[in-house]
């Protein structure tokens, strides 16, 4: 241990350096501090001189503390000066009066976009939102839509299962049975969402994907009906120009059912990789309500009838867009996003 007194006299020291140190307000101020402290002529060389006088072993603790001590105040000093240099350049060249610069803005995914036009489309015709859940049971997803087990139209699914009776729904029409469980004729609803089928990846199909789903039931509903919604749709979202045209096909959920189509934008209907040369595009499917449907929901088919139509957000994206691949949408390319 050194001897007290002058410890006493070193933390004085520091503590004076210290208070100096809070009153520097410029860096002449601070030159002419250093050379108080750490001149030839400084505190510390007052210091260092009188450890002459001391007996060997406490000029050797003294020492130890001063040079201590003078590594502090040399390490302040030096910080001080840093930050009085960093506050002088900005104060010199920044101009506060000038607005900074703008951050990027974020925007809407183009699938994103075209749910919305879709969804402001059917509002505006009178249909209001509906959602379900995306983990789903079979009887929903199947069985109360006329598909029992071991209907060969399952196999058109190409289902995920996540157990023996629970599975990621391979369509939005689930939305629709359990709607109509719990509300009575007229139904007018859309059910946007996202579906899952395991599809080989290529220009048209993914295995994760969007579908809105549309159901309309009243009294005195006809397929006539569904073709003008269908075609309003269209006109809608691609011009007053738009060709669609129905083909004769097969749902277990509908009849009579029907596939709609829309002409190939990229193409111009002369065909091409897209539409594989048809000159259309497959939107989905559509249809009036089976009568066996209503049975589940216990609705009278007697009195009631209802179409019911879906259609591939993606496809109706790449149609807009003029994209030539549905992955590039998944892909999440910065540059290809920028576009829209």
């Amino acid at each position: 241990m050194i001897d007290q007194d002058i410890k006493d006299k070193i933390d004085i020291l520091e503590t004076e350096f210290n208070k100096s140190l809070n009153g520097v307000s410029d860096l002449t101020e601070l030159e002419s501090l250093r050379i108080k402290y750490l001149g030839r002529k400084g505190f510390l060389s007052h210091f260092f001189r009188d450890l002459e006088t001391l007996p060997l072993e406490e000029r050797k603790k003294v020492g130890k503390v001063l040079n201590k001590l003078k590594d502090r105040i040399q390490t302040k000093l030096t910080e001080f000066k840093q930050v009085s240099q960093k506050k002088e350049v900005t104060e010199k060249y920044l101009d506060s009066t000038l607005s900074g610069d703008r951050l990027p803005i974020g925007r809407y995914h183009p699938i994103t976009t075209v749910l919305r036009q879709i969804i402001s489309c059917f509002k505006g015709m009178g249909f209001s939102i509906a959602q379900g859940p995306e983990v789903e049971t079979e009887y929903y997803n199947f069985e109360a839509l006329n598909i029992p087990k071991e209907h060969p139209a399952r196999d058109m699914q190409d289902t995920l299962f996540v157990n023996d009776n629970v599975v990621l729904r391979t369509h939005t029409s689930p939305v629709q049975i359990r709607v109509m469980e719990n509300q009575p004729p007229p139904v007018r609803i859309i059910a946007p969402g996202r579906c899952y089928r395991r599809d080989t990846p290529d220009s048209t199909h993914s295995p994760v994907f969007h579908q809105v789903e549309g159901l309309c039931v009243d009294e005195n509903v006809t397929f006539s009906d569904l073709k003008g919604v269908i075609l309003v749709f269209a006109k809608y979202m691609f011009g007053s120009d738009m060709k669609i045209r129905f083909r004769p096909s097969f749902f277990p959920f509908t009849e009579p059912s029907a596939e709609y189509d829309f002409i190939c934008l990229i193409c111009k209907g002369r065909g091409c990789h897209v539409c594989k040369g048809t000159g259309w595009v497959e939107i989905s499917g559509a249809g009036m309500v089976n009568p066996e449907v209503f049975k589940y929901v216990h609705y009278d088919s007697e009195r009631y009838t209802g179409y019911a139509f879906g259609m591939g957000v993606e496809r109706l994206a790449m149609l807009l867009y003029e994209v030539h691949d549905i992955r590039l949408f998944y892909e999440n390319d910065v540059r290809f996003l920028n576009q829209f």
